[in-house]
């Protein structure tokens, strides 16, 4: 899977944050990369190198980066309407 299909994965699964360059996983959508964590109440940057994922864990700030070239799969997970 190339760079750009990956970027359009996650766009569809987020949404812009107004006046930044991160965005937060849409309502009732959560996000797996490479059959890992699964991500539920998150915020993305889609860097040029790298993606982080911010979560808010307790009382913690918990950033998670993963290098484009190391994701092999991605994940979306909703319930039905």
């Amino acid at each position: 899977m190339n760079k750009e299909t990956m970027e359009k994965i996650f766009e569809y699964a987020s949404m812009p944050v107004h006046g930044t360059l991160s965005r937060k996983l849409r309502k009732g959508v959560k996000l797996q990369i490479n059959e890992g964590r699964v991500y539920a109440e998150a915020a993305m940057f889609l860097g040029e190198g790298f993606i982080r994922i911010t979560e808010k864990l307790d009382a913690e700030t918990v950033n998670t980066y993963y290098s484009w070239d190391t994701v092999e799969s991605i994940r979306t997970i909703g319930s039905e309407e």
